[in-house]
């Protein structure tokens, strides 16, 4: 009987044994299986490939799933993490951000800005031609250029009220047009009497402007004070270069009422000032308080809201 007892214990202990060995095994290859599967998951590789479980989020929150392997590719660069965080990062651009940061000590966010808008080049280096189909959103700029013969259709002509010289000699399109008399208008309610300088120019006009800078002194004066033929936004018929009856030198202007008025409200009716201060470095060109141009409302109010210039909206609403 003691034999029998004793046979039945080993009998259920080899059982329990087996049973436990199978859950064991179980187990252990799941946990194999689930390993398997995660060394090959984004996570993983990004861990053995130096970065933090912290980077793979932030790059995982901030690029999309395709850009991943991408990075994976590069070695490991604590500059990515930091560049992906800028608002303007672009993707395409990350391995121009990269090596012009090897070369210049910058923000950041400038080697952002600067790369966006093809500023890492030398001006007028690599340019082609702008996209006319855009209207009051095409680019023209030192990388951007119009076809000599490209005239702007529905010109309107300023009235003598707005603007210096004689009947005709200033024009802009008529959308544009539009929107710059309901800004003189409400200019005007306010006491501000603004006068328009210069606003539509052909190709040949401008050409007759730089050669002259040019001859008297130099290519790189005139660059930084006009656009070379083809490349003004002049020949866009979207632009007015303006003062005020009360501060007609661009000097005293910058200085008025008038101007900081037109800072405060002009994105309302779709103009921008082109070229502010402080933005040389990515417009190329020098602060001209008087130069505003139009791009519509939309446009113009995220220009304001972000305080970015219109090189860098293009490069990142638009050509992007």
């Amino acid at each position: 009987m003691k034999k029998t007892k004793l046979k039945l214990r080993k009998e259920v202990y080899y059982v329990f044994a087996g049973v436990v060995f199978i859950i064991v095994g179980i187990i252990l290859g799941i946990n194999y299986y689930n390993d398997s599967l995660y060394k090959k998951t984004m996570e993983y590789q990004f861990i053995q490939k130096g970065y933090s479980l912290d980077d793979f989020h932030l790059l995982k929150e901030k690029l999309k799933e395709e850009d991943l392997p991408k990075i994976l590719e590069k070695d490991k660069n604590e500059n990515i993490i930091l560049l992906v965080q800028e608002k303007y990062f672009l993707m395409k651009n990350l391995d121009l951000y990269l090596e012009y940061m090897e070369k210049e000590e910058k923000d950041r966010k400038d080697v952002v800005a600067i790369v966006n808008v093809h500023a890492n080049k030398n001006w007028y280096e690599n340019t082609e031609k702008t996209d006319t189909s855009l209207k009051e959103k095409i680019l023209v700029n030192k990388f951007y250029s119009l076809e000599k013969d490209y005239t702007p259709e529905n010109l309107t002509f300023i009235p003598l009220e707005q603007a210096y010289g004689n009947y005709k000699d200033n024009a802009l399109v008529d959308y544009a047009y539009d929107h710059f008399m309901n800004l003189w208008n409400d200019a005007k309610k306010d006491g501000f009497h603004f006068m328009v300088n210069t606003s539509y120019r052909d190709y040949n006009s401008q050409q007759e402007i730089y050669e002259n800078i040019k001859k008297n002194r130099g290519e790189k004066e005139a660059d930084s004070e006009a656009a070379r033929p083809g490349h003004s936004e002049h020949q866009t018929g979207l632009v007015v270069d303006m003062t005020s009856l009360d501060a007609k030198v661009d000097e005293d202007f910058k200085d008025s009422e008038a101007y900081h008025w037109l800072k405060q409200n002009a994105y309302k009716y779709g103009f921008i000032e082109r070229y502010p201060e402080g933005k040389t470095y990515i417009t190329g060109y020098n602060p001209e308080s008087w130069h505003w141009r139009y791009v519509g409302i939309d446009a113009a109010t995220t220009c304001y809201k972000e305080n970015i210039t219109y090189d860098e909206y293009y490069a990142y609403y638009i050509e992007s």
